[in-house]
């Protein structure tokens, strides 16, 4: 509930603190001096669009401080927790508005930066607010579908419609797409049959290309290579005139037969040595070589003819050819997605019809619940206008189920809300029957009535008994304060009857200095009250009987 609420340098306010109670408290006090000033400045603390004209003349800034103590209300606390914006030390909130002259603002929650995007969210758990022309709601038909939905308190059914809704929704959409893609994807699903026929003929292995462009180097150069390598190895070994290995030899001779006579000639002599195993192992390699190096133009002409078509396909496709592998490979795959669409389509259109068949099922369900509440909230809705001046009301709440409807997620049900004023009148369309009074206090008996199947705790009306007075404001009155004692309830009002069934009663009092002008909101106590009520019901001359009319209406109003 809303504890305290802090105002700095805001329109008319210089600075204001009110502390609010529990159960019903009425906002009272003459016209024009600020009565719905509490409730601007709330709706800007929890996130209403702020401009410069809310600034006090001559102040550089408004400042609006909303205390809250949330003590049980597990949604708003799960809400602070899931943003880590928990106060530790107790359940208790506060939320912050600073607003410049040049209509920038700031907002925090329990000291920490927030967007007005979360205030609004966090918000929607604190306080509901209802103004004067809220009942003009009730005019438009998704307002009525809620009003029910509220009144039936069937979440559970609305989750599994709107869940029901979303999955037949993707599938008809995938199907959508799937259907109007047939013909592109028919298009290259035979370009891909062409294609990779083509790649799996040829089968190239991975690693193939590279392999055969080492082997058809190898043979197209193999008589040069044979040549070369026997030339080589005479050179080293057999050549009589004078090879390789010979000339090292004699020279490893000659130096030996030295090294006696200079020590220094040993590291050569070792590297002669070495030298003369290399070129004598050399010329075996080569042997070798040689012996083992085939020239088979068979061979040359079958890795020529693969390796020409591995570089005719590389090119036709665009790769390279060593890519060539990986690219039959991605076509094969791609082709393979192709063929699952088709499957794809055929169950696709066997799920949209299943999902419906599970959409529709919800959608009866939510509508038989629809009905049973509807009928309740009628009934209910009928006795309250009843005993408010319309003696003769009929209300009649209409759920209309159409399973040929356009799914939405909130259904396949349209309701109405009809109402005959008059004896022997046919129910009609609220917009063709009623008068603004009398849709007004239908308007406030759906309010009252629903309001406790809102988790909301504290709940606000903005002079709501406008055009109602005498016995039906009494009545009026005794409902709010009903609700007042399940929930924190503010009633800004004109009317004695509704302000003596009041819990608390606050007076809003607006006084100039010939300069500047400021509001006050003060707390009234038994006595106050009394001399307040008495000025509600005579005007500015308070008489002796007025007084004894408002003492006899907060006493009834405290008897109940």
């Amino acid at each position: 509930m809303l504890v305290n609420l802090s105002i700095k340098n805001f329109a008319v306010v210089k600075q204001l603190s009110v502390n609010f109670e529990a159960g019903m408290t009425a906002v009272t006090g003459e016209t024009g001096a600020g009565k719905s000033i509490a409730i601007d400045a709330l709706s800007l603390c929890l996130g209403e669009r702020a401009d410069a004209g809310a600034v006090r003349k001559e102040a550089t800034k408004a400042e609006i401080v909303a205390h809250f103590n949330l003590s049980g209300h597990k949604a708003a606390l799960a809400w602070l927790d899931e943003q880590e914006l928990v106060d530790d030390e107790d359940e208790s909130c506060f939320v912050r508005r600073v607003i410049s002259r040049e209509g920038r603002s700031k907002a925090f929650i329990n000291g920490s930066p927030v967007s007005l995007q979360q205030l609004k969210q966090f918000g929607q758990y604190l306080i509901a607010i209802h103004g004067q022309n809220t009942h003009l709601q009730l005019l438009k038909d998704d307002y009525q579908r809620k009003l029910v939905d509220q009144y039936a308190a069937h979440p559970a059914l609305l989750n599994s419609v709107a869940e029901h809704y979303r999955s037949w929704k993707s599938r008809q959409a995938e199907l959508k797409a799937l259907e109007t893609q047939a013909q592109q994807r028919a298009d290259r699903q035979q370009l891909l049959a062409y294609q990779v026929k083509e790649l799996d003929e040829f089968a190239i292995e991975e690693g193939e290309f590279i392999e055969l462009e080492t082997e058809h180097k190898r043979l197209s150069n193999g008589q040069t290579l044979l040549e070369q390598a026997q030339t080589s190895f005479y050179n080293l070994y057999e050549n009589d005139e004078g090879n390789a290995l010979s000339i090292i030899q004699n020279g490893l001779e000659r130096l030996s037969e030295l090294e006696e006579h200079d020590s220094a000639l040993t590291p050569i002599i070792a590297l002669l040595n070495d030298a003369s195993i290399q070129v004598e192992e050399a010329a075996r390699e080569l042997r070798g070589y040689c012996d083992d190096l085939e020239i088979d133009p068979l061979r040359l002409q079958q890795v020529e003819s693969r390796y020409s078509k591995a570089m005719e396909l590389a090119r036709k496709h665009a790769v390279m050819p060593e890519e060539l592998f990986a690219h039959h490979q991605s076509l094969a795959a791609e082709f393979a997605e192709l063929e699952g669409d088709e499957n794809r389509l055929e169950d696709l259109q066997h799920e949209v019809v299943e999902a419906r068949n599970q959409y529709i099922k919800a959608c009866e369900a939510l509508s038989a619940s629809r009905k049973t509440a509807a009928s309740k909230l009628a009934t209910a809705i009928e006795g309250q206008i009843r005993q408010m001046n319309m003696q003769h009301a009929c209300m009649q709440i209409g759920v209309e189920y159409d399973d040929n409807k356009t799914p939405t997620s909130h259904g396949l049900d349209d309701v109405i809300i009809r109402v005959s004023t008059n004896a022997g009148q046919p129910a009609d369309k609220l917009e063709k029957v009623v008068s603004g009074g009398e849709l007004s206090r239908i308007g406030l008996a759906i309010q009252v009535l629903t309001s406790d199947k809102n988790a909301t705790p504290t709940m606000i009306f903005d002079e709501v008994d406008t055009g109602i007075s005498g016995p039906t404001a009494a009545i009026v009155g005794s409902l709010l304060r009903k609700l007042g004692k399940v929930s924190q309830v503010m009633c800004v009002t004109h009317l004695p009857q509704v302000a003596a069934q009041a819990h608390n009663q606050l007076f809003v009092t607006k006084f100039s200095d010939g300069t500047t002008t400021e509001t006050q909101m003060l707390p009234l106590t038994r006595q106050n009250r009394i001399d307040e009520l008495a000025r509600l019901l005579a005007g500015d001359k308070v008489t002796d009987s007025a007084l004894a009319n408002a003492k006899e209406l907060l006493e009834s109003a405290e008897s109940n």
